[in-house]
């Protein structure tokens, strides 16, 4: 069975991929599994890997998706995006998160946070 806040990600996964496809980016891989964790979006744009983290959030006027980072969630995604890159031979590399927010009937707000460390 499917939880809320998995459709919730799917979706804002979907979002995150199609704004990275209108900006030039082509997917290579989706839901990658790592000893560290999960990878949401592998992508390439102009010699360069990127690792992204899509964060999606529907419904608070207090909060914002791009708060759920902490200091762990990025060591997280250091360790899963250098794992990754060394098993593939990947030189040049960055980790950038999207966040996806979808407030009522509206168009989601994107907002795409590159090169996070």
């Amino acid at each position: 069975m499917t939880t809320h806040n998995q459709q919730v990600g799917a979706w804002g996964e979907e979002k995150a991929v199609a704004w990275l496809t209108n900006n030039g980016y082509e997917t290579l891989r989706r839901n990658v599994r790592t000893p560290y964790g999960e990878i949401d979006v592998v992508a390439q744009k102009g010699g360069v890997v990127f690792f992204v983290e899509v964060k999606t959030l529907t419904s608070s006027k207090e909060f914002f998706p791009e708060q759920q980072i902490t200091v762990r969630k990025l060591e997280h995604m250091l360790n899963c995006a250098a794992h990754y890159a060394a098993e593939h031979g990947i030189e040049r590399w960055q980790i950038d998160v999207i966040a996806v927010e979808r407030r009522g009937a509206a168009q989601p707000r994107i907002l795409h946070f590159e090169n996070v460390q």
